[in-house]
């Protein structure tokens, strides 16, 4: 079977590289139907941009869905701690960010607006921030302030 490279329901998701998330499952989705976009943590990073440009600049996705959740790594320490960890054991310093996050819901939000805020990325009307609970099982609408 040959699917198109543009993704069928025009979505791009964004989320963790955990292992233990399908985000096809957790979404009700099928191969061919959304670009998954994943990196530690499900962080919205200048990568996480660039793809999402690509995304829906040359292969016309039209909404995004950011899924962060409970129980994630990046909730275990911090830049800095990383950053450290990294030069005691290599003698180098890295020159990019873990982008470890404190605040689960603080975390997806930021992304979001990261996502609305961008100039490269056009489609923002449909952006959405959800928390995936581990423990349940539970996709949710993240928390507004």
């Amino acid at each position: 079977m040959t699917l198109p490279a543009a993704p069928a329901r025009k979505l791009a998701v964004v989320t963790c590289m955990d292992a233990r998330i399908d985000p096809f499952e957790l979404l009700g989705l099928r191969l061919g139907d959304a670009h998954v976009i994943r990196n530690a943590g499900g962080v919205v990073t200048e990568d996480a941009i660039r793809s999402l440009s690509i995304s829906q600049r040359k292969l016309g996705t039209e909404e995004v869905v950011l899924i962060q959740h409970t129980g994630c790594g990046l909730l275990t320490f911090t830049d800095e701690e990383y950053a450290a960890e990294l030069e005691a054991d290599t003698g180098e310093r890295p020159g990019w960010q873990a982008h470890a996050f404190a605040d689960l819901e603080r975390s997806v939000r930021d992304g979001v607006e990261r996502i609305r805020s961008s100039p490269f990325v056009p489609s923002t009307a449909t952006v959405r921030g959800l928390v995936y609970e581990m423990e349940t099982g539970r996709l949710r609408e993240a928390h507004t302030p």
